[in-house]
């Protein structure tokens, strides 16, 4: 089993060095000049002020020697924990900035995405056992998997937020409250946070259920479900293993789920003005910030990798089978 672990190790890290070496070349590939947009931004128009601050800035990002030594010093940065300065927030740091927005996204979509798991699953299971609540599940999940985010998120912040009225459709907090830890700013975070959540769980939910209903449908119908069953054995006891069989493909979805985590749900944080990730990306795009989205996308290179190997340390616990191939195999 501990070779097993080491050949993952050794894989998840050549993965991690080619991953950021793309993570590096993409935004030096997409077209525009972040110095350029800088020097626009703050009214730079002078010839000779143009030139001095173009000098600075270009030192300051690392702009004024070759592509190669640039690569170079990335991965020389990155080992002491420096990732940039950001062009979007000058002169802030990237880890600043990037930390500041994640406990938002970490806020938003953790829940949504443990909670619909968990509670999709469990809706799956059981309609795949009843006739009557699968005639329910089945088709209100197929319409819950086709919604896409955006269009439920705009429905939700129409609905609760413009014509009821019940919850705000903007921002992570109001304006008018400085971020603290009393109970008011933190009914007030939950208050922003309600709709968000909403249009993540509700969607997610739908897949989830669908997933698992038909993975416990196929399971029941195996050749060793039709065995067990002809051996008198429990219907309580063929349908664990049915589920323990159908929740394996289920991690694998979760761990792939909980990677991207850190990417931030970029549609329904842009629709509810959300101070998240997925806002700081786009945030990131349109001002040509390399800096600042090879930050967001090292936390999600970082985040896919070490979720996968976790579902890969669940199954070998969870699957019996697997822990038995291991050890044989070494033998």
């Amino acid at each position: 089993m501990g070779r097993y672990f080491r050949r993952k190790l050794l894989i998840y890290g050549l993965t991690f060095v080619i991953a950021v070496s793309i993570n590096f070349a993409v935004p030096r590939l997409m077209p525009g000049d972040p110095v350029a947009r800088m020097l626009t931004r703050n009214s730079v128009s002078n010839p000779e002020s143009s030139e001095a601050m173009r000098s600075y800035f270009d030192n300051v990002f690392g702009f004024d020697v070759p592509v190669w030594q640039q690569y170079l010093n990335y991965w020389a940065a990155l080992f002491k924990g420096d990732l940039g300065v950001s062009v979007y927030a000058f002169p802030a740091s990237v880890s600043s900035v990037v930390l500041d927005a994640l406990p938002y996204t970490l806020a938003l979509l953790l829940p949504s995405i443990l909670l619909s798991w968990v509670v999709g699953n469990a809706l799956g299971a059981k309609a795949a056992r009843n006739k009557l609540l699968d005639n329910g599940v089945l088709p209100i999940g197929y319409i819950l998997t086709a919604v896409p985010y955006m269009w439920l998120a705009i429905l939700l912040a129409w609905l609760f937020g413009i014509i009821l009225g019940w919850f705000p459709v903007a921002g992570g907090y109001s304006f008018a409250l400085t971020p603290n830890f009393s109970w008011p700013f933190i009914v007030d975070l939950l208050h922003h946070w309600v709709l968000p959540f909403l249009s993540l769980f509700i969607v997610a939910l739908g897949g989830w259920a669908i997933g698992m209903r038909n993975l416990v449908i196929y399971e029941l119908e195996s050749d060793y479900s039709n065995y067990l069953q002809a051996l008198g054995a429990p219907t309580r006891l063929i349908r664990r293993y049915a589920f323990r069989n159908a929740v394996l493909p289920q991690i694998t979805g979760l761990a792939l789920q909980l990677g991207v985590v850190v990417g931030g749900a970029l549609v329904t944080e842009v629709v509810f003005a959300y101070p998240g990730l997925g806002s700081l990306l786009l945030n990131a795009v349109t001002n040509q910030d390399f800096f600042l989205l090879q930050g967001i996308l090292l936390f999600i290179v970082i985040g896919v990798l070490l979720f996968n190997f976790l579902a890969d340390v669940v199954y070998v616990l969870v699957d019996p089978r697997t822990r038995l191939g291991l050890e044989g195999g070494q033998s």
